[in-house]
């Protein structure tokens, strides 16, 4: 089970590489679909940084630390930290259904590789 979770953090990890990578250009984004789905609208948007942060990059040192406690077998850490990330992860969808009016793919496939990690989690903690 460990190494499943480890496997879906570090795929969550490329995902946000690629969101901070948008973060961070000024071109025309491969995600940009049609007025919709804007991945360079939603990372660009006021809402894309935290305290200065990049919002993407919080979601690498995310589920970097994903990765490691589940390969060190930190269960109950685990859970809390994957529950904490769905939370903001949430926090982030209301955002852009709510405010931008405006979905990220990445942001979409993210929300669903935390959703699955925590419930992983969550099973791994109930079979300890």
């Amino acid at each position: 089970m460990r190494y499943l979770i480890a496997l879906l953090a570090l795929a969550g990890v490329v995902v946000s590489i690629l969101a901070l990578r948008v973060h961070y250009d000024t071109g025309t984004e491969p995600c940009s679909i049609n007025e919709k789905w804007d991945c360079g609208i939603v990372n660009h948007s006021p809402y894309a940084v935290i305290a200065g942060i990049p919002v993407a990059a919080i979601g690498i040192a995310g589920y970097a630390a994903l990765a490691m406690l589940s390969l060190a077998r930190r269960r109950r850490l685990l859970t809390v930290v994957a529950i904490a990330g769905l939370g903001f992860a949430l926090y982030l969808t209301h955002i852009e259904k709510s405010i931008l009016q405006v979905w990220c793919l990445y942001c979409v496939m993210s929300q669903g590789i935390i959703a699955l990690l925590t419930l992983l989690s969550l099973g791994w903690l109930a079979a300890e």
